[in-house]
Order: C-alpha cells, then structure tokens, then sequence
C-alpha cells in the first residue's frame, strides 16, 4: 500500500497562515494526480486543491488567490500552503493520490482550526 502522511495541521487565528505537508512512501512522480480534501464537522469532504505530474492546479473557488498546492518531486511531498486564512477553513485535511486505474490512496487526515 502506499502511505500518506499528513503534517502541519493547527490553530491558528484568522489572517494567519500554515503549510500543510503530505509525505508518500513512493515517487510522487511516478502519481498522476495528487489532492488536498477537506471535511469540516456537519459537512460532506471537498476537494481543495488537486495538481497532476505536469504541475497543472485546480482549486475550489472559495480558496482561489488563498492557497497554494506545491510538489516536491525530489522530498516525495505534497504541500499545501494556506494564506489569509478564514473560520470557514477550519477542517480535517486529506491528502489523497489517485494512480492510473483510479486506484487511490489516503493519508489520516491532520486538524486545521482557525479560531480568535
């Protein structure tokens, strides 16, 4: 199985910042597609963020201009880097690679709350 870590979860107040990290136990280059989900309590989890081994990104639209999805090919990590962030974010987040065929993977999931 291919494990997925997920880190850098935490409170944080609003306009603050976090890096979320997700570390694989294979080449990330060798995953077509990576993503950032999201399930906030009472709510249906969402896809964030998704980048393909071109490096091409799609986000939700409410995090457009906020957050940022990064690879590094050569740390076999996936980042997410969450600017100007909003109580709406508060949030377990996933990471998840899907392989050809549409085999995917999911890491644990790591804790996001924006509080005053």
């Amino acid at each position: 199985q291919v494990q997925l870590v997920e880190s850098g979860g935490g409170l944080v107040q609003p306009g603050g910042s976090l890096r979320l990290s997700c570390a694989a136990s294979t080449s990330i280059a060798n995953i077509p597609i990576m993503a950032w989900y999201r399930q906030a309590p009472g709510k249906e989890r969402e896809v964030v963020a998704t980048i393909v081994s071109t490096s091409s990104t799609n986000y939700i639209d409410s995090v457009k201009g906020r957050f940022t999805i990064s690879r590094d090919n050569a740390k076999n990590t996936v980042y997410l880097q969450m600017n100007s962030l909003k109580f709406e974010d508060t949030a377990v987040y996933y990471c998840q690679a899907t392989m050809v065929l549409g085999r995917t993977y999911w890491g644990q999931g790591t804790q996001v709350t924006i509080s005053s």
